[in-house]
């Protein structure tokens, strides 16, 4: 009997190394034993190295893409001097331009005030011609026996009955009546229509307190210019201006509107 417990238990052991060290026995990973320092470290190249790998691929990418970051910040650097230049140079063009712009203002003022003094010349200088050629005819005996010329009598409206008259007194006698001092006054009569009615107003009128302004004195020639009102809604047909002096009518010229 203990023989038969001895043989079983032996067996039993044997099944159990079978089972530990034969075909059937689990498998077993034998590894070596590293310090966590040593494990940190490795893990700290690798990711050194992957990244360092990255940024390789990473700037051959660019490179091969035909783009480098370095390259691009010396062009965008470049380019902002440019802008900077750019805008130096517009910033100086517009002072010429403006002060090109102010000296073209004052050429073209002073060309306007020029022009305009050149057309009132011209006009002076025709107006001077045609006296001249007017005061010659007088001279030259195409006048009454008074010795004394109205002549380029013009009216003129000017708006609400307002209207504006334009004459030459000249004395066309002798040298030895030219020589005197005319003292007298013109009268304006003007025909005037309102309506269906037409009537004749004479200026200055008897008491009138503007009469003064009528009064003339003139030796040789003179050039005369007044104004007179008919009143608004009157339409004037006819303006007759005469010389008088002491009562006596010396000249007269008219023209019709």
């Amino acid at each position: 009997m203990f023989g038969s417990f001895a043989s079983s238990r032996l067996a039993l052991t044997l099944r159990r190394l079978r089972g530990r060290f034969g075909i059937s026995a689990p498998r077993v990973a034998v590894r070596t034993h590293l310090p966590w320092y040593w494990r940190a470290l490795s893990v700290i190249v690798l990711s050194g190295a992957s990244l360092a790998l990255a940024g390789w691929i990473y700037d051959a990418g660019q490179r091969f893409a035909g783009f480098r970051q370095g390259d691009s910040e010396q062009e965008i650097a470049e380019m902002r001097a440019r802008i900077v230049q750019l805008e130096a140079e517009l910033e100086g063009a517009r002072k010429v331009a403006n002060a090109s712009e102010s000296r073209l203002r004052i050429e073209s003022t002073s060309q306007e005030r020029l022009a305009t003094q050149i057309r009132t010349l011209e006009e002076q200088n025709a107006l001077l011609k045609s006296d001249l050629a007017t005061f010659e005819s007088l001279a030259g005996g195409e006048t009454g026996n008074s010795g004394l010329a109205i002549s380029r009598l013009q009216v003129n409206p000017t708006g609400d009955g307002q209207y504006r008259y334009r004459l030459l007194l000249a004395q066309t006698g002798d040298k030895k009546d030219r020589d005197k001092e005319f003292k007298g006054m013109i009268q304006v009569l003007a025909t005037v229509q309102r309506g269906k009615e037409t009537g004749m107003i004479q200026f200055p009128s008897a008491g009138d307190p503007a009469a003064d302004q009528y009064q003339v004195i003139f030796r040789y020639f003179r050039r005369l210019e007044g104004s007179f009102n008919v009143g608004a809604g009157a339409r004037i047909l006819r303006v007759e201006v005469r010389l008088v002096q002491d009562g006596v009518v010396k000249a007269t010229q008219s023209v019709a509107l």
